[in-house]
């Protein structure tokens, strides 16, 4: 079984849309790999994220903001033979996303942000308030690339 390349939109867009979590690849100030789990919101091109203003992830990002972000969905485990163990596969759908993070400082910039992030984990609209959009850092990475394979499917 042989992995197949896609390059359709709507397959991609299908994939992320599958996705809870999604992770974030940087390098690190000392040019070291970093890779952590995020929540995210998608739409129209653009990855968006949130977290607090300050740790390790954003003195990475404000140095370094070139990242690979990693969606993947459908895992089935698969055999030819389940007597003969390199006979097994894991059967998956992965996208890979390319870009640079960017910092979202406006209002009500981070509150699109956030809404659409929320609209990836439940329909319902929320209010925001202003001290908690002031104290949550908010980023998008228009993606500049995608890779994706799918797997047995």
């Amino acid at each position: 079984m042989k992995s197949r390349i896609i390059t359709s939109p709507d397959e991609i867009n299908a994939i992320i849309g599958k996705c809870q979590v999604c992770h974030v690849a940087m390098i690190d100030n000392e040019g070291k790999p970093y890779v952590l789990p995020f929540n995210f919101g998608f739409e129209n091109g653009v990855i968006y994220f949130h977290s607090s203003r300050n740790g390790k992830k954003i003195d990475i990002l404000q140095n370094h903001p070139s990242i690979c972000v990693a969606f993947s969905c459908d895992y089935l485990l698969r055999s030819q033979n389940q007597e003969v163990a390199c006979s097994y596969s894991m059967k998956y759908r992965s996208v890979l996303a390319y870009g640079k993070v960017e910092f979202i400082e406006d209002h009500d910039q981070k509150m699109k942000a956030l809404a659409i992030v929320m609209k990836n984990y439940t329909s319902q609209e929320f209010l925001l308030n202003p001290p908690s959009v002031r104290e949550v850092c908010c980023l998008n990475m228009k993606v500049e690339k995608f890779e994706c394979r799918v797997y047995g499917y």
